[in-house]
């Protein structure tokens, strides 16, 4: 191909340079008992948080997100949007935009839609990109009742930031594990 600016023959650069949202990257398939093990983390640490939200709270929707959260840290733990960073800032943004939504303009429609939209808007300005946390400002905007659980929603977000931490140490265990089978080989 020929590049009309420089004469030049060579491939143009953008063609050869990858992109930097690679939506087709698929992680390297481990073991089923690997796989097993990685995914024990969030399903024991979403069980504990539906529990102690059963105990607390009638908002129960308001953790689907978390778990949600929980399931990409196991598929994808090196991924940007599973950072904890990520993870944590887009949570909090969503919990606080969600809530005031429901403060300025009451649950319903208008305060959910509103919170989905500057949600998205401030994760993607902000560089903290987390899917999950959209369900997380919906739920806060959409919320039933007078029950606030703004302190058991941090609790169960530090959770799921240990969650992040335990699971890159499995992923580095699993991956230690495997180079000593193979080295024995």
């Amino acid at each position: 191909m020929q590049d009309d600016a420089t004469g030049s023959t060579e491939p143009l650069e953008a063609a050869t340079t990858p992109s930097p949202i690679d939506f087709h990257r698929a992680r390297e398939r481990l073991s089923i008992r690997d796989e097993l093990i990685l995914a024990a983390l969030p399903t024991l640490l979403v069980i504990a948080v539906l529990a102690l939200v059963d105990a607390l709270s009638e908002q129960r929707l308001l953790f689907a997100s978390l778990a949600s959260s929980a399931f990409l840290i196991y598929l994808d733990p090196e991924h940007a949007m599973n950072r904890l960073r990520a993870i944590v800032s887009a949570q909090l943004l969503a919990a606080v935009v969600g809530w005031a939504g429901y403060f300025f303009l009451g649950g319903g429609f208008l305060s959910a839609a509103a919170a989905l939209v500057v949600t998205i808007l401030l994760m993607i300005v902000g560089d903290v990109v987390h899917p999950p946390a959209v369900g997380t400002a919906m739920a806060f905007a959409l919320r039933a009742g007078n029950v606030s659980n703004v302190a058991l929603f941090l609790v169960a977000l530090g959770m799921t930031a240990v969650l992040v931490v335990l699971q890159r140490l499995a992923v580095w265990t699993l991956s230690r594990s495997r180079h000593r089978h193979a080295a024995r080989r």
